[in-house]
């Protein structure tokens, strides 16, 4: 009986904490600006993987984005300019699936390397520094830069957990630290 009362503390305790950075004090700060919204691609068809692409442009022979992937990706555009969160420049991965992530979400992206890392067959310890000062870069005044990514470079800098598909770690640049999380069924909570 004691078990099953420590499990159901423990299920409610991590049923709560599920949205706890889904608050309004994280919504007035992003309302302000300054941040770096790193988000891990949406949805993905893992029965695809990277191994056989010949370019980046290759997305035929790349893990993509599945029409559910498209969808949040949508959705997550829609809340952010529903709850009026200034966004200025928009970064992706030179990966298909980082790229219409961006495009879904945002409509508008700069392609570039440094949202991704060094090569991926590599045990360079400099291998994220392009993309450490990407997110130490502060934005445009009043607005949040976005960088659409991947879970390995933001585990690689931040360390567990994994983000999950579709969800954004808020970065403060200045400091280089996460104050905040939002997954997909985050962005709810927000009024």
């Amino acid at each position: 009986m004691r078990i099953l009362g420590c499990l159901a503390l423990s299920i409610a305790l991590w049923s709560g904490l599920a949205g706890a950075d889904a608050d309004p004090a994280l919504l007035a700060k992003l309302r302000q600006g300054g941040y770096v919204l790193y988000l891990r691609h949406a949805s993905t068809d893992f029965s695809q993987n990277d191994s056989r692409m010949t370019s980046y442009e290759d997305c035929a022979n790349q893990r993509n984005l599945t029409d559910k992937g498209r969808n949040e990706a949508r959705a997550l555009g829609a809340e952010v300019k529903r709850l009026a969160i200034p966004v200025g420049p928009v970064y992706a991965s030179p990966f298909c699936r980082t790229r219409e992530t961006a495009e879904l979400a945002f409509g508008r992206y700069e392609r570039t390397n440094e949202a991704r890392g060094g090569p991926a067959n590599t045990n360079d310890p400099t291998r994220y520094e392009a993309l450490r000062k990407l997110l130490t870069s502060k934005p445009p005044s009043g607005k949040n830069a976005v960088i659409s990514s991947h879970g390995n470079p933001f585990y690689a800098l931040f360390g567990p957990p994994y983000l999950a598909e579709g969800e954004i770690a808020v970065v403060d640049p200045s400091a280089f630290v996460i104050v905040g999380r939002i997954r997909l069924d985050d962005w709810q909570v927000f009024q």
